[in-house]
């Protein structure tokens, strides 16, 4: 055996071990990404098809000190919490976004720390703070977002929680033991760990895994913790042994490298879904059709074509054309994104069910678009001093007239328009959590999101018990059985 771990390993385990000095802003929007995470997942929970892959996997198993599940009344074990959460915050494609040569969700890691955090108080008895979550979750970005910046797991057929799986186990690890040697072989083994096909994402097989691949992901991170701590080696050289590392096989020879120091950079940048529950390639493409409803929505049959353009990653990820079969088909379509939106007036999470798609309009619209690439976007794309996800729409009628051409380069959740979104991001966090719980609990959350000293002060177990609602028995109908209490 090697020594020395790969340095990229050691680099991301000293990192999840360091005290860390971030800044104001990565933790004022790290304390949003908690909320709005959260926000997502109780949103969730008014989805059969989310409820029914919750609670305990295995009918009849009990846990007698577990960690809690926000929005139900279930105990479980850290594992399947984790999984539950993670599901739960990423089932809709409405909680952040990270966009560079890979992308990706990073609250998603949230499904981990905040179960295993919770885990650790109630049957240890460790003192930790919402202060050390926040702490944690910006570790979590950072390795994600950064790893994101280095490679492109998607141009290899791969899925982007591979990053998702690795991020979770540095920082659960960290927080179980602090101790970066411990770090090292848990990571080591997460790059050992092998990734998902992205098939699940993409054209003609998109389906509902992609909405639970990441609860996938976080949970078995906490399961490669869990293992390492029972004394199970590491695997040094997991990255760069020749013909069998990460790099040759996963990457295809390309060196894997951290672009620039783990620090607070990608919390401080990370993209927030405030207004529209869709991929976030086509945020601003919503946002220009919603822009030329007024103008169209009562000349939608005059129609001749419409004209979209956006950037390279939106060419491959969600330009789609004939039959789209499932929600998750249709939440990555960037034509159904915006048809609905010309037609409508409106995108939710309830746009992409079988009532609203059954309206023949949409697909009658989709089939007149054109999605052609813009190269000053894809090139914008990319550049570290714009990192925008720009998109234009323009509408051309039959009798040889048109509508305006209606850009937009940084959507509601870019950090160039972070001051002009939060007021939004209030919103939409009242509104995802009263669908689960009274107002006068909502307001709480609310007024507690506002205040940070509180927030940072308060334990992880006290801030779980908040979110727990009152009378959730209703969701584990279909066998949703692992519950305690």
């Amino acid at each position: 055996m090697p020594n020395r771990y790969d340095s990229i390993i050691e680099d991301i385990s000293a990192y999840a071990v360091a005290a860390g000095d971030f800044s104001e802003l990565a933790r004022e929007t790290a304390r949003w990404v908690l909320f709005d995470a959260l926000g997502s997942a109780m949103l969730s929970l008014g989805h059969p098809q989310c409820v029914k892959l919750l609670g305990g996997l295995v009918p009849g198993v009990r846990v007698d000190v577990g960690a809690r599940v926000p929005g139900t009344d279930w105990e479980l074990d850290p594992i399947e919490a984790a999984f539950n959460l993670g599901t739960m915050i990423r089932w809709l494609d409405y909680n952040d976004t990270w966009l560079a040569l890979e992308w990706g969700h990073p609250s998603d890691n949230l499904g981990a720390i905040l179960s295993v955090a919770d885990w650790l108080m109630r049957s240890q008895g460790r003192r930790l703070t919402m202060g050390d979550v926040l702490s944690f979750m910006i570790k979590a970005h950072e390795i994600q977002g950064v790893l994101s910046l280095s490679a492109s797991l998607n141009r290899r057929g791969l899925d982007h929680v591979w990053w998702t799986k690795i991020a979770s186990t540095a920082v659960v690890t960290a927080l179980l033991t602090g101790e970066q040697s411990l770090v090292e072989k848990a990571v080591s083994q997460a790059f050992l760990d092998g990734g998902s096909l992205r098939t699940y994402r993409q054209a003609p097989n998109t389906g509902s895994r992609k909405s639970w691949a990441a609860g996938d992901a976080v949970s078995r991170a906490v399961r490669l913790a869990l293992i390492t701590l029972k004394g199970e080696m590491g695997y040094p050289t997991a990255v760069s042994a020749p013909g069998y590392g990460f790099n040759d096989v996963a990457l295809r020879g390309q060196t894997l490298t951290l672009q620039r120091p783990l620090s607070d950079y990608v919390m401080e940048n990370i993209l927030f879904k405030v207004a529209y529950p869709a991929e976030f390639h086509g945020q601003t493409a919503v946002e220009c059709a919603l822009w030329l409803h007024p103008q169209v929505k009562s000349r939608i049959d005059a129609i001749e074509q419409v004209i979209i353009e956006t950037q390279d990653s939106a060419m491959r990820v969600i330009n789609k054309v004939g039959p789209l079969v499932n929600p998750a088909d249709r939440d990555h379509c960037l034509q159904y994104m915006v048809a609905v939106a010309l037609i409508q007036g409106v995108l939710t999470d309830a746009s992409y069910d079988e009532d609203v798609a059954g309206d023949a309009r949409i697909d009658l619209l989709r089939a007149k678009m054109r999605v052609v690439e813009r190269p000053e976007f894809s090139k914008e794309y990319l550049d570290p001093d714009h990192r925008s996800i720009a998109n234009a729409v323009q509408v051309f009628f039959a009798d040889g007239s048109s509508s305006d051409r209606v850009e937009v380069r940084y959507p509601l959740g870019h950090r160039r328009r972070r001051q002009e979104a939060i007021p939004l991001l209030k919103e939409k966090f009242e509104k995802n959590v009263s669908t689960r719980m009274s107002k006068q609990r909502t307001q709480g959350l609310l007024e507690l999101a506002g205040d940070p000293g509180r927030l940072g002060e308060m334990p992880v177990d006290v801030f779980v018990d908040a979110w727990i609602s009152p009378d959730a028995s209703h969701l584990r109908e279909g066998g949703n059985f692992g519950c305690h209490g």
